[in-house]
């Protein structure tokens, strides 16, 4: 179950579920009983800091810029869009600053922005980068519309890739990440939305020197403050 009504709110989870039997990442639990004076059940988590539904923030890409504890706490929530570019851009093309003028119109400044395309591939298999993949691409001029734009997280859909190459994704993430932009890499149940602009929140971790973190990304349509 991904979507919960609670009186006039409807919310969505977009994250997607970690399981460590079956995660190809490093994702393992330990549970063991304490046996102490109230004995009692912990677990030992030992994960990477890319899994699941994650946010990256700055740290990731210099060691000058900040970790995830060291990030407001309002990064991490706020007025997000959903921009879905459905077949507007063809197939494994890049995202350029005209098609989002034309497709982006209600992002303001200080949102959240979640790009998408009808192109969907589960990212990060063996399909990756083969004649499979058909997802738009990110690259400078992308990210240069959303510093301009001074955004303050960018997520993805699983039709757009975020890893073709180093050309692309290394000044993607540089020109944001300067910015103290984060990313949200990947998120589902996008389909479940009904309103393209919603209240978004996605708490990493609040650890000094991680660079990412598994997060539970919601979305709560309903608040008036937060819609259209």
């Amino acid at each position: 179950m991904c979507v919960y009504e609670m009186g006039k709110l409807r919310l969505i989870d977009l994250s997607k579920i970690l399981d460590p039997a079956t995660e190809s990442r490093r994702c393992h639990l330990f549970r063991f009983n304490t046996g102490g004076a109230i004995p009692d059940f912990h677990t030992n988590m030992d994960l990477m800091s890319h899994l699941g539904t994650h946010c990256e923030c700055p740290y990731h890409h210099d060691d000058n810029w900040p970790s995830v504890a060291d990030l407001p706490l309002t990064t991490f929530l706020g007025r997000a869009v959903y921009v879905d570019f459905k077949e507007t851009v063809a197939k494994r093309g890049h995202i350029t600053a005209a098609d989002l003028d034309r497709e982006a119109k209600k992002v303001k400044e200080g949102d959240i922005v979640i790009i998408d395309s009808s192109y969907k591939l589960y990212p990060f298999t063996p399909d990756t980068n083969t004649d499979k993949d058909q997802r738009l691409l990110v690259g400078e001029e992308s990210a240069n519309w959303f510093k301009e734009h001074k955004v303050k997280a960018v997520g993805f859909g699983d039709g757009v890739s975020i890893e073709n190459c180093n050309e692309d994704v290394k000044p993607f993430h540089d020109i944001l990440m300067a910015e103290n932009i984060v990313f949200l890499e990947v998120l589902r149940n996008l389909e479940q939305l009904k309103s393209d602009v919603f209240f978004m929140s996605y708490s990493p971790l609040p650890i000094k020197g991680l660079d990412s973190s598994p997060v539970r990304a919601y979305a709560i349509e309903g608040l008036a403050e937060f819609s259209e």
